[in-house]
């Protein structure tokens, strides 16, 4: 894998056009490293879309049968509600809301995990993502909890997956197996790219 210097998206020539953005294969040389970064982008995009889709109709995975969103269930204030440990006095009040919550928290879901698979908007999608996957595992937080809950007193699968949404951002990782060609074209090569 080798990476080189992009040209800086402030002396992007036509950047509304595409003409002269700085695409994947500018910033990642390898074919391979390209796909195995498409296959982990839509692979995470689809962790949250699922999580999404799960969340409204309770299929019975984390979303318990019958606890779904149109069973009228309360996807994030039921979750947060109960939220114990060292953030539980920030995280409990947010659960107390009110159906504000469940939504905002759906539609991020929603549009990290079709942004990732789609390849589009990734810019955009590393700040909500790791923002969110923050949050989480806040909510979580692993330190002082009963052993044989985690496998990593401090580091769990929400710094990986944030980590890798930064990533795809900055290699541009939506043009392998996405719309990220055609996206840029649209968009320019600004902040919603």
């Amino acid at each position: 894998m080798t990476l080189h210097k992009t040209t800086a998206p402030s002396t992007v020539k036509n950047a509304v056009s595409g003409a002269g953005a700085v695409y994947e294969e500018d910033v990642l040389r390898s074919s391979s490293a390209r796909k195995v970064l498409a296959g982990l982008r839509i692979v995470i995009g689809w962790y949250f879309l699922w999580a999404f889709i799960d969340k409204i109709f309770g299929f019975g995975y984390l979303t318990p049968a019958g606890k779904g969103l149109i069973d009228g269930g309360h996807p994030a204030r039921g979750y947060l509600g109960g939220v114990i440990g060292w953030f539980s006095g920030v995280f409990q009040p947010i659960g107390n809301m009110g159906p504000a919550v469940d939504i905002l928290f759906l539609l991020a879901l929603l549009g990290i995990g079709v942004a990732l698979i789609l390849g589009v908007g990734l810019k955009v999608t590393a700040i909500a993502g790791p923002t969110l996957l923050g949050l989480m595992y806040l909510a979580e937080f692993p330190l002082g909890v009963a052993a044989g809950t985690y496998t990593n007193p401090l580091f769990d699968d929400h710094w990986i997956m944030g980590l890798a949404i930064i990533v795809f951002a900055l290699v541009r990782a939506g043009d392998v197996w996405g719309l990220g060609h055609w996206w840029v074209k649209k968009v320019g090569d600004g902040w919603l790219r």
